[in-house]
C-alpha cells in the first residue's frame, strides 16, 4: 500500500506567515491611518488656490467691463457679487465664483457683503480658509487700501 501524501500547510508554516503578516501590518497601518489629516490639508490648499483664482478672474472680468468699483460680474452665467473690485465675502460673491457649496464641501461660519468682511469656510473647528473681502476708506470708492486676502488654518485638521 502506498502511503497518502498530505497536502496542506504545516502548523508552523501557518504561525510563520500569522507571524510575518502581523510585523508588516505594524508598520503598514500607521503610515496610512493619518491619511484623513493630509485630505483635509489638502482640500484646504485646493480651496484656497480656487479662491484666489476666481478672484482674479472676477476682478479682471469688471475692469475688462469697465464697470464700477462694486458693479457685479457674470463669470459662465452666475451672477457675482463684488465690492471694491473684487468679489464679496460671502455665498453670492466668492463662493459661487470659486464653485463652492456650503453642504456640499465647507460650512460657513461667517459672511458678509462689505469691503473687509471675512467668509470662512469651515472642515471643522480650526481646519478653515477665510476670505477678506478688498477694503477701502469707503466701500466702492477709489483708492482700494487693502486688496482682498485668503488665509488657511490647518492647526485643527488631525
Amino acid at each position: 500500500m502506498r502511503a497518502r501524501q498530505s497536502r496542506g500547510f504545516t502548523l508552523i508554516e501557518l504561525v510563520m506567515v500569522i507571524v510575518i503578516l502581523g510585523i508588516l501590518s505594524a508598520f503598514a497601518i500607521p503610515r496610512f491611518a493619518d491619511l484623513g489629516k493630509e485630505a483635509r490639508e489638502a482640500s484646504l490648499a485646493g480651496v484656497a488656490g480656487a479662491i484666489k483664482s476666481a478672484a482674479a478672474i472676477a476682478h479682471a472680468e469688471q475692469l475688462v467691463k469697465g464697470a464700477s468699483l462694486g458693479e457685479a460680474v457674470t463669470l459662465d452665467g452666475a451672477r457675482i457679487t463684488m465690492v471694491n473690485g473684487y468679489p464679496t465675502a460671502n455665498i453670492a460673491g466668492i463662493a459661487i465664483a470659486a464653485g463652492v457649496e456650503q453642504n456640499k464641501d465647507f460650512i460657513v461660519q461667517s459672511e458678509g457683503a462689505r469691503g473687509g468682511d471675512v467668509l470662512r469656510l469651515e472642515l471643522q473647528k480650526d481646519c478653515y480658509v477665510d476670505y477678506t473681502a478688498a477694503k477701502a476708506d469707503l466701500d466702492n470708492t477709489a483708492p482700494i487700501r487693502v486688496s482682498y486676502g485668503v488665509n488657511v488654518v490647518a492647526t485643527g485638521c488631525g
